[in-house]
């Protein structure tokens, strides 16, 4: 696929599709996230994790693809900077991006693989779910592009999924058997208290029906540990750690309230933050972590 095409598949995906709200004030692409209760402070917990590696102040940050900043921990990210620089292909995310940032920050179309900042202009770097939307061989330039922007001694955090989670790939094989407990469990509740649809059952299928719709709607390319690992190797300096080790289908199956839910995603943080380089690489979304020498 041409650059152009890919590119402009991708802004209007987001223009006309991911960034749109739905009945509930969301936006579409919030159908990639578990935002349920019982999920809530493990995924906040998975969003700060980018903070902690980015200086706490500093002249500019960039957040490369930031789409409208739409989670309150994304916001977070600039609090001790002067500017916060959101690039994006979507005019629709800036505009977005603005009403939460106001003044706070400047606003630039840009493409992410063709950056159009100077040499060492930011002292600290976000690139969130952003890369993936690239082509194969447009990868590696586009980290090494965010990475001269980079004043030395400060860092940039990106993150991404992989094509490929061993983790994920074994847990799967329970998401059937699961998912027909739960079937069985909601069309009981449907029976003893009302006829009419579960609400909650509803709404999980429709976040599930539009996050494979919206798969299908843009160009988006995952690779592997191993791939990234040989790829990157002698281009730049670079730590892969876990952002989040589950995967959202993960997360609405086998995560209920009333199986523990909550008890079990602590233990499961805690597992990431023994375990960050292993399940940074085993599990389903790497934070890539770069620090450029003074």
């Amino acid at each position: 696929m041409e650059d152009k095409k890919v590119t402009d598949r991708v802004r209007n995906f987001y223009d006309e599709v991911g960034w749109q709200p739905d009945e509930t004030g969301m936006y579409q692409n919030a159908s990639y996230e578990d935002l349920r209760p019982v999920s809530h402070e493990y995924i906040h917990r998975c969003h700060m994790r980018v903070k902690r590696h980015l200086a706490k102040q500093g002249a500019f940050l960039l957040d490369a693809g930031s789409g409208p900043v739409q989670y309150p921990e994304y916001v977070t990210y600039s609090d001790g900077y002067k500017k916060r620089v959101c690039m994006d292909l979507s005019i629709v995310a800036l505009v977005e991006a603005r009403k939460r940032l106001g003044a706070k920050g400047e606003y630039v179309v840009g493409d992410i693989s063709r950056l159009p900042f100077k040499q060492a202009a930011f002292d600290g770097i976000v690139s969130l779910h952003t890369i993936h939307h690239l082509p194969i061989y447009e990868k590696v330039p586009a980290y090494k592009g965010l990475f001269r922007c980079l004043i030395p001694g400060r860092s940039m955090v990106t993150v991404d999924g992989w094509g490929y989670s061993p983790l994920m790939s074994f847990a799967s094989r329970f998401f059937p058997r699961v998912e027909r407990i739960l079937a069985k469990k909601n069309t009981k509740g449907q029976n003893l208290n009302n006829p009419a649809a579960d609400p909650e059952a509803e709404k999980q299928d429709l976040e599930t029906k539009a996050l494979h719709q919206a798969r299908a709607g843009t160009f988006v390319q995952k690779l592997d540990a191993q791939w990234l690992k040989s790829a990157l190797k002698g281009q730049l300096p670079f730590k892969i750690l876990v952002w989040r080790s589950v995967s959202t289908h993960f997360l609405r199956t086998m995560i209920q309230p009333e199986w523990g839910g909550r008890f079990w995603l602590r233990f499961l943080y805690c597992l990431e933050e023994v375990f960050p380089r292993f399940l940074g690489e085993k599990g389903q979304y790497p934070m890539l972590v770069c620090k450029k020498p003074r």
